[in-house]
């Protein structure tokens, strides 16, 4: 039996529910219908989460182009990262800066 681990399923989040446990997938409609309002806030409290994680690696990949990376050795790789992620970092708070 083959496991694909990056599909939701409710076996799947019956097992991450618990007290220190967070269900972090979005929530989707049944077929046919509409997503339930609480759904749609959970969603909106997911996305927000996702999109603070997610525009730094935006701001590599397009602004900076690094989009493969070549192995040099893993002290350069690691180097070179947290070179990017700096500079992505100026880059998000660029017009703040600015003021």
């Amino acid at each position: 039996m083959v496991r694909v681990l990056g599909y939701v399923s409710a076996a799947r989040e019956v097992a991450f529910s618990g007290p220190d446990k967070f269900w972090g997938v979005m929530r989707k409609a049944p077929k046919g219908s509409e997503l339930h309002p609480i759904d749609e806030d959970i969603n909106r409290i997911i996305a927000k989460v996702r999109a603070r994680v997610e525009h730094p690696f935006r701001v590599i990949k397009r602004q900076f182009g690094y989009i493969k990376t070549r192995y040099r050795g893993l002290a350069k790789n690691r180097a070179q990262l947290f070179t990017l992620f700096a500079l992505g970092n100026l880059f998000l708070v660029r017009r703040k800066l600015m003021a």
